[in-house]
């Protein structure tokens, strides 16, 4: 005798034929303040191109897509964090948690440990770029749930590159989870 469970699954579902929503990128988060929005249409093309008009901290540095062009001083969390100091890089804790080699290879260490073994032709750089990220995220808005994303200021992305640089020079930024 077969299951309620094995019955469902010949039934139709709705909406199981439509098509996935297009995610489309808003600065609206009820937990940040976002006043220097890049998608905002009275800006122009040039405005958007030159990092004084977006950054307030003066160490970011200009990004190819206008979503991530954005300044440490635009997200309440960090600035919540920053204290005295005017850009989240100048933090220690930003220093010793994202920055630290140490750290990231512990850190590193404990993501194998969870998500199984990398191949044995990836970077070094490469991997401890995206684990900084990743503790940068931690660290700033603690746990953000399964495919959940945010922006990272140019500053931190800029800085973390510097520290450990892609062999190629080329670079990814920032993508959605339905990107990949």
């Amino acid at each position: 005798m077969t299951t309620d469970i094995e019955e469902l699954e010949f039934f139709v579902q709705p909406y199981q034929f439509e098509p996935s929503a297009r995610r489309v990128h808003f600065n609206n988060d009820s937990s940040e303040n976002d006043s220097s929005s890049s998608s905002d249409a009275s800006e122009s093309e040039g405005q958007l191109h030159d990092v004084t008009y977006w950054c307030t901290c003066g160490n970011c540095q200009q990004m190819q897509v206008p979503r991530d062009r954005k300044c440490c001083n635009d997200c309440l969390q960090c600035v919540e964090k920053m204290g005295q100091h005017s850009c989240i890089c100048q933090h220690d804790g930003f220093v010793a948690n994202c920055l630290n080699p140490h750290v990231l290879e512990v850190s590193f260490y404990e993501y194998i440990e969870q998500q199984g073994p990398v191949g044995d032709d990836e970077p070094i750089h490469e991997i401890y770029r995206y684990i900084a990220y990743r503790r940068f995220t931690r660290w700033i808005w603690h746990v953000l749930g399964k495919k959940k994303r945010k922006v990272i200021p140019s500053c931190v992305v800029n800085k973390i590159r510097q520290t450990f640089p892609s062999s190629s020079g080329t670079y990814t930024g920032f993508k959605y989870p339905d990107d990949y």
